[in-house]
């Protein structure tokens, strides 16, 4: 495989009552994933919030790193990973999200799938995900192959833990400047 393109896994802790009370059980530095095709993070997309104030109305979104949620929590921190890819596996990620995007109404957030982490038995519902579920159901639609486990049951650490990717910034969100 000849890398042409990067793709960027963001991974934030936003300090809300829900990650709190998620990171109280994972005891991860970050529970929420992202996945963007810039380093700008401009193209930012997850499972989470549709409505800042609202933690119960989740679904797909596409994220903002400058307003929305991350906007009412600017104490965010994150870390950033950039997966080296080929022009093919991007246009297929592409071609995956599209799919989310065209039907994005139809997308709920997998409430129950965080139970399914707890218990190591993957809760999966037609049209339903968390967060790092939909990023790894993202890359393994794709032909990515990072983990031998089912997107239900990846955690936003299992990002932290691969060695497919590489570090490139970690520390508040507000303060993150793209390099090129």
């Amino acid at each position: 495989m000849v890398a042409d393109q990067s793709v960027f896994i963001l991974l934030t802790n936003t300090g809300t009552f829900l990650t709190r009370v998620i990171k109280s059980y994972t005891r991860a530095p970050y529970n929420h994933a992202s996945i963007s095709f810039n380093r700008e993070l401009s193209e930012l997309y997850s499972f989470g919030r549709k409505t800042p104030n609202n933690p119960l109305d989740g679904g797909f979104v596409k994220e903002d790193i400058k307003t929305g949620t991350y906007s009412r929590f600017p104490n965010t921190t994150c870390v950033i990973y950039e997966l080296q890819v080929t022009d093919r596996e991007v246009e297929k990620m592409k071609r995956v999200l599209h799919v989310f995007i065209r039907s994005r109404q139809k997308y709920m957030y997998n409430l129950l799938g965080l139970i399914g982490i707890a218990l190591k038995e993957p809760v999966e519902f037609s049209n339903s995900y968390f967060c790092s579920q939909f990023v790894a159901e993202i890359l393994q639609r794709s032909g990515i192959k990072i983990w031998n486990k089912l997107p239900a049951l990846i955690t936003p650490d299992d990002f932290r833990q691969s060695d497919r990717l590489h570090l490139i910034y970690e520390g508040k969100l507000s303060e993150y400047e793209p390099q090129s």
